[in-house]
């Protein structure tokens, strides 16, 4: 990556911000995949949320798990002749200890851009790096046609980056955007035959909701929404949830539907929706003014939502610092992995979304807590009764770095009632399911693509050694050293040595703060 430092800050000094990311580059990492790969001794999560079973061998031919021998029990050598044997020019990867997950999905994951600084190979080996080999891309921020492309690519495994599934953002590309049912319909139908998955909408007038849903539902266009504030009166979960979207993300537009003595969020009189700190703030007391868990309103929206098989996508994660900014802003991994030119866009600026710090305090915090609380009971009891709910980060925004932030979102699920085995599911096959690749992705069974995630620690006991940085552990010597983050992962049956992909991008924010100058500083202040 060292190669790609002076064009990134190059780009980012001089292109306007509406400009397309770079290509990434042809694939250089990874092994195989091979003709016969058998991955020998580790301790499986399969995913479907059976309990770890192992030891297991696992026999890979091309891309594809041809067998799951469990080969013997904990505590006991293992059963020599219940293994499958190699044969000549097999390839044999040693598992023993290990833990062997199903691919993680992250189901929201910006490429990122301009904007941020970033370029594609950046990102995509911070989502490799810990596990994530699919990515649902709500937005195509980059353009469909950019998006389609590296979707295309990453099939091919011609670069180095998770599977891309494609929702568009609804109305890109027409200018003065979409203003009649008809045109709904035919934006719909261009998108389909140009390739995408799926449509991310943010909110429309209830007839053009309906024609977009329809036509999407006919073809088999997947669709996600962020009932964003300025169109929510118009349409708010229980609506569009009837009108036939498939899912939604963050959480707006669930509260709304949970009012009872208002139709309209309690907006102060001086409320501007383009003041980041108005927006972010008055979110975060949105649902204490919906009805009471456990009331009457409460269940019939739940049971409204489990009737249609509504998936819901919290993305815990990416509004964590409105609850601690401190914690956010000095997570151990910006010093290594933030990029110059991310850092600046995470910090205060009244020009840049997700930069609401101008004057947070003790106050908002202690509101978003509270929000959180609410929120995540919501979502565990939606879990509980047979709801489906997916992982994803949002990350680029608000101090959330790629990857990191994707496994702090799991053990936001721990908080948020979660067993782990429940927040692998969540992370891997309700995901395929919501994107309909679950006979392809999601588990680790025979005549699925070989897409897992190998590491050396059970990440059941400490969802902290799934980072990259690891989790810190005091050995027999009394010293702190740091055990865990993802040792493998596999994507179609392609190795990638996944320290090796953090030591690349290590190297190259080094290296770019190194002919910049630059170093992370905290607001307001010089160090």
């Amino acid at each position: 990556m060292k190669t790609l430092a002076t064009f990134i800050l190059t780009l980012f000094l001089i292109t306007p911000l509406y400009a397309q990311m770079a290509d990434a580059p042809d694939r250089t990492e990874g092994e195989g995949p091979y003709e016969r790969l058998i991955i020998r001794g580790g301790t499986m999560i399969d995913g479907t949320g059976s309990p770890a079973v192992g030891p297991v061998d696992i026999v890979i031919e091309g891309n594809r798990i041809v067998q799951i021998q469990n080969v013997g029990y904990p505590g006991v050598p293992i059963n020599e002749s219940r293994r499958p044997q190699a044969g000549e020019g097999d390839i044999e990867l040693d598992a023993s200890g290990k833990y062997i997950l199903p691919g993680f999905f992250d189901m929201h994951a910006h490429t990122g851009g301009n904007a941020q600084g970033t370029v594609p190979e950046y990102v995509y080996k911070l989502w490799l790096a810990h596990g994530i080999t699919s990515i649902r891309e709500p937005g195509s921020g980059n353009g469909m046609e950019w998006t389609l492309r590296h979707k295309e690519r990453s099939e091919k495994n011609e670069i180095t980056a998770p599977r891309i599934f494609s929702y568009v953002n609804f109305g890109q590309g027409v200018r003065g955007g979409i203003n009649s049912p008809d045109q709904a319909r035919e934006w719909v139908q261009m998108i389909h035959r140009n390739g995408a998955d799926g449509i991310k909408f943010f909110g429309a007038r209830p007839e053009i909701w309906e024609a977009a849903l329809d036509e999407a539902n006919q073809l088999g266009v997947g669709s996600m929404a962020h009932h964003a504030q300025p169109r929510v009166v118009y349409a708010n979960v229980e609506h569009t949830a009837r009108m036939g979207l498939k899912g939604m993300t963050h959480w707006y537009g669930l509260p709304e539907a949970l009012f009872t003595d208002r139709i309209i969020q309690n907006y102060p009189l001086d409320y501007n929706y383009s003041d980041e700190q108005h927006r972010f703030e008055e979110a975060g007391k949105l649902w204490k003014q919906a009805a009471e868990p456990g009331s009457e309103r409460w269940n019939e929206l739940m049971e409204q939502l489990l009737d249609l098989d509504f998936e819901i996508n919290p993305t815990f994660t990416i509004y964590e610092a409105s609850r601690d900014l401190m914690r956010e802003r000095r997570a151990e991994w910006h010093e290594r992995y933030t990029l110059p030119s991310l850092w600046n866009f995470f910090s205060p600026d009244r020009r840049a979304h997700g930069s609401y710090w101008f004057d947070w305090g003790t106050e908002q915090e202690i509101a978003w807590k509270e929000n959180y609380r609410i929120w995540m009971q919501f979502i565990n009891e939606y879990k509980n009764r047979g709801g489906r709910v997916t992982l994803g980060s949002d990350a680029g925004y608000i101090y959330k770095l790629y990857g990191f932030a994707y496994i702090r979102e799991m053990e936001l699920f721990r908080e948020a009632g979660f067993h782990p085995l429940e927040i692998f599911q969540s992370a891997s096959i309700k995901a395929a399911e919501v994107l309909g690749v679950d006979d392809q992705l999601g588990t680790i069974e025979v005549g699925k693509l070989a897409d897992l995630v190998i590491l050396d620690e059970n990440p059941q006991k400490n969802l902290k050694v799934l980072y990259g940085t690891g989790a810190i552990h005091v050995n027999e010597h009394n010293e702190a050293v740091r055990i865990g983050g993802v040792r493998y992962t596999i994507k179609d049956g392609i190795i990638f040595d996944a320290k090796q992909l953090l030591k690349d991008v290590e190297d190259y924010v080094k290296q770019v703060k190194e002919e910049t100058g630059f170093k992370i500083t905290q607001p307001g202040l010089d160090y």
